[in-house]
């Protein structure tokens, strides 16, 4: 999900000297995270679409404060900051790029000396077990995070597999060594929201337990197996809640140290050990989403061995493999930039099985994915714009499995709907669209569908009738949701628009004419908010007249969702040319050029909390995912060279290899797949078509793998800074005569070659 507007945020991944099968191309990831304002993604390891995603925390603010809202909360979506000067332990479950968040599952934190149960302040971090660090003694790759402690001398690194988190920590000399077990902590986390939380002893190396919270996804339970290196000296607990009224008859014990099992909402626990110097004590950390018994068997079957460097490699592998799927040529920056988009496009969605394929679904049911593997981490409003369509030409059957996960969170929906963004078997309903359709739809249209269609098409149809949701209602019966039911309104018609046209072409190849005639009536719907007077798309009233006070720079409260009306006016990906014509061809090429050079002042965003003027070119929003396919459109008029020129001068404002290198969240990698499509000269405007539009490549080359050994090769002549206009091209030697390019040509494999030249054509 992406806040309004969204400004600098940190995802940086350094790779370069990426040459296919000459060099490895995980040597180069760096990812370092954070910004001065934002710290929106995590620095730590994970393997490509891990469950388990293991990061520093740099802090543990409320998500409430003084019984309010606490706007600095927002800062630590991922839970880490860069500006941050402190570490608060290291938790396994995170998500990258969102803004509004979750998760930071069970923090585990090794000290030394006298025991602190409280992470301490900011301000006073000898207080807790917090502990400064810097940054020169940080280092962060592929599956590999490293850090030194200073207030403990403990040296801290941690690598994973897709279910276990693998923790080493180096340990000084002491007599008073501790393992710190915080099942109190979360990411946007507030008093209550743990349900209960439960641990138990089973040995002096083997713990379990598990926890309920009711946040951002209201029902979600995690459930762990912890195996230690060495055995501890002794264990115990501290209960932070208030004292129950009833607490049954566990005084008989004394259960506070030593004690086989505890269980409360509010717990930290602990592991004693002594340790001679330089003595390594490690961690396997397994989680399951089904039971205790299924994070032991996932311990068991993935955590095989205590050899550090070999997980370490093996995840490292995993990431070679995926990386390696787009090779490029380049200069030193492009290749940072580019292999820093591909690491962060596969992050996210994410694994959600057991290794025996159990999973808790949407109905609170244990299921079993059969033939395929379930996914959850579904940031749709934001990926199905590019990173679903980049899963289709390089990693399709990975998509397919996601289209799989869909459907069945179809079957266990109680509201009968296909996922709008879901999490960890709960549905969190948040942004606005039924964007799974056109997922599913892309998928369709473009063969990639090893799935039941029909079940498919019925999903899609189902959930784009439910009246009960977001205005469906006042949208299918009067073309438009009014303005007065629905803060959202405008936006939400044109986005339903767009997935309506998507169902309308599944169907279409599906052959069922009754559907598609009916959604391809309802996908003209963006029509009704066009207000010819104002020029925009405008707020309308129930009795059909357009709202009298309306600002089309202001991002709240005219009827867009993170968004105002200068953008989300040209949001008809579906058929631009219909948008010209309503608009008029004159107006409209005035309206683009408007759109770039326009000084926003500040006060348009100063009522947001995240936009900055680094997310921001002219009144044109790069940083914000409504806005993603509006540079393309000059391909439908004359002047298809703006279009290039507008591309290439994006990319190096709003992606740099640097600790505030991008200019809004990534959102789950929608942000980097726009920068991996873009950067190779083309972009999926209106996934659900064949159509890819042409740009102008910033790569001196690319190999893409197709599928079935076969490639498609991008040749880029007198490539540079200035040589921004594309001159000519040609697919497989023969002119490609119209900026466009064919998902069919893409995957039959070939050459697209392009010359570029310092004058548009």
């Amino acid at each position: 999900m992406k806040k309004i507007f969204t400004s600098l945020f940190v995802c940086t991944a350094l790779f370069a000297n990426a040459q296919r099968s000459t060099e490895k191309l995980v040597q180069y990831v760096k990812p370092i995270v954070g910004t001065e304002r934002m710290g929106h993604t995590f620095p730590g390891a994970t393997v490509p679409f891990g469950m388990v995603q293991l990061s520093p925390e740099t802090d543990t603010a409320s998500y409430e404060k003084d019984g309010k809202y606490n706007p600095k909360v927002y800062e630590y979506c991922a839970g880490y900051q860069y500006e941050d000067k402190t570490i608060v332990g290291f938790s396994h479950t995170h998500f990258n790029g969102t803004g509004h968040s979750d998760l930071g599952d069970f923090l585990i934190m090794p000290t030394v000396g006298p025991l602190k149960l409280n992470p301490g302040t900011v301000d006073k971090p000898h207080s807790g077990y917090r502990s400064p660090f810097s940054h020169a003694n940080e280092v962060a790759e592929a599956n590999y995070y490293k850090v030194k402690l200073d207030e403990h001398n403990i040296t801290a690194e941690m690598t994973t597999t897709t279910r276990v988190g693998f923790h080493q920590y180096t340990f000084p000399k002491s007599d008073n060594a501790h393992i710190i077990l915080d099942l109190m902590a979360g990411i946007y986390n507030y008093p209550g929201k743990n349900v209960w939380t439960y641990m138990r002893v089973i040995d002096d190396t083997h713990v379990v337990g598990y926890r309920l919270t009711n946040g951002w996804a209201r029902s979600r339970a995690l459930y762990f197996a912890i195996e230690f290196s060495k055995p501890f000296t002794g264990h115990g607990y501290k209960n932070f809640s208030a004292k129950s009224p009833y607490g049954g008859f566990w005084g008989k014990f004394n259960n506070v140290k030593n004690f086989p099992e505890i269980a409360g909402k509010d717990l930290r626990a602990y592991f004693n050990f002594n340790t001679e110097e330089g003595e390594k004590i490690e961690i396997k950390f397994a989680i399951s989403p089904v039971s205790m018994a299924g994070a032991q068997a996932n311990l068991a079957a993935e955590a095989k061995t205590w050899d550090f460097e070999k997980v370490k490699k093996d995840g490292q592998d995993q990431w070679e493999k995926e990386l390696d799927k787009i090779t490029i040529t380049g200069i030193k920056d492009t290749k940072e930039n580019f292999y820093t988009a591909m690491y962060h496009t596969m992050i996210n969605p994410t694994v959600y099985m057991d290794t025996d394929g159990q999973y808790k679904g949407l109905d609170q049911n244990i299921h079993t994915a059969k033939g395929f593997t379930n996914y959850t981490t579904f940031s749709l409003w934001d990926t199905y714009r590019a990173l679903h369509p980049l899963f289709n030409i390089i990693d399709p059957d990975r998509n397919k499995d996601m289209i799989k996960s869909m459907l069945a969170h179809y079957d266990q929906s109680p509201e009968h709907m296909l996922p709008v963004w879901s999490n960890s078997g709960n549905e969190n309903w948040c942004m606005s669209g039924y964007h799974s359709v056109t997922v599913i739809a892309d998928a369709v249209i473009k063969g990639n569908d090893d799935f039941d269609t029909k079940k498919a098409l019925e999903a899609c149809v189902t959930t784009a009738r439910n009246r009960d949701y977001q205005g469906i209602g006042y949208y299918m019966d009067l073309g438009y949701i009014p303005d007065e039911k629905d803060g959202n309104s405008v936006s939400s018609t044109l986005e339903y628009a767009f997935d309506d046209w998507c169902i309308a072409q599944m169907a279409k190849k599906l052959g069922n004419d009754a559907i598609y005639q009916e959604f391809s009536k309802r996908a003209l719907n963006y029509r009704n908010v066009y207000n010819p007077k104002s020029g925009f798309m405008h707020p309308k009233t129930a009795d059909g007249k357009f709202r009298k006070k309306f600002d089309p720079f202001t991002t709240i409260g005219q009827g867009f969702i993170e968004g105002n009306a200068w953008n989300y006016t040209l949001h008809v990906p579906q058929d631009p040319a219909d948008l010209i014509k309503l608009m008029g061809p004159k107006r409209f090429n005035v309206y683009m050029d408007s759109l770039f050079s326009y000084n926003l002042p500040d006060k348009y965003f100063a009522e947001t909390e995240d936009i900055t003027k680094d997310g921001i070119i002219g009144n044109y929003v790069h940083g914000n995912e409504p806005s993603h396919h509006i540079a393309y459109l000059w391909n439908w008029t004359d002047k298809p060279w703006k279009t290039q020129e507008k591309i290439r001068m994006i990319l190096p404002r709003m992606y740099k290899a640097t600790p505030d290198g991008l200019g809004g969240n990534d959102d789950t990698g929608q942000m980097s797949a726009w920068y991996i499509f873009s950067s190779i000269g083309f972009y999926p405007v209106a996934p659900g078509s064949e159509q890819y539009a042409i740009g102008s490549p910033a790569v001196d080359g690319a190999t893409v793998q197709v599928g079935g050994n076969k490639t498609f090769k991008i040749t880029v002549n007198n490539q540079g800074p200035k040589n921004v206009y594309v001159q000519k091209m040609l697919l497989n030697g023969k002119p490609l005569t119209t900026p466009f390019l064919n998902h069919k040509d893409l995957m039959k494999g070939g050459e697209l070659t392009f010359f570029m030249s310092a004058k548009h054509n």
